[in-house]
């Protein structure tokens, strides 16, 4: 196990490593870390002061399945559902400013494939009571059974 403490030395950021081992403390590591290095691990580990995680309920139903989310400090217009190569992705954007660029940085909340038995050309959604409802509607292939016979 090692403690890190990092330090700036001019316009670069060095980490000293010590090895926290009581009986060995004579190893000392001076490592150069890049400041877009650090502003890229603050950027996406911790906007804002970190992220909390979406509210998430997935239920079947007869006829469909149904997600039902909720993510907490994002409006409801800023959520996004889209399917691509048979992935579902809801996502949302945050906007970050770096060096007087505006950067998008997706966030995504759920990306999964659609089963076999889900028909994704009548995949909707909408809001209601405060949460995005996707609905799942099964194709004709839900369900579908049969026995195969073996021949000899």
């Amino acid at each position: 196990m090692f403690k890190v403490t990092c330090c700036r030395l001019n316009s670069l950021w060095y980490a000293d490593c010590f090895p926290f081992d009581a009986k060995k403390v004579s190893m000392k590591a001076r490592k150069l870390i890049s400041n877009e290095l650090l502003a890229s691990i603050d950027v996406l580990n911790t906007v804002g002061g970190g992220m909390s995680e979406p509210q998430l309920k997935l239920t079947q139903f007869k006829d469909h399945r149904e997600i039902r989310m909720k993510v907490a400090g994002v409006l409801e217009e800023n959520l996004k559902v889209e399917i691509h190569n048979n992935i579902l992705s809801v996502f949302y954007t945050i906007n970050v400013a770096s060096a007087g660029i505006s950067i998008q940085i997706p966030r995504v909340v759920y990306n999964k494939p659609i089963p076999y038995f889900v028909d994704p050309t009548r995949i909707a959604a909408l809001y209601a009571d405060g949460f995005l409802i996707v609905t799942l509607p099964f194709n004709e292939l839900s369900g579908y059974h049969r026995k195969v016979s073996i021949k000899n």
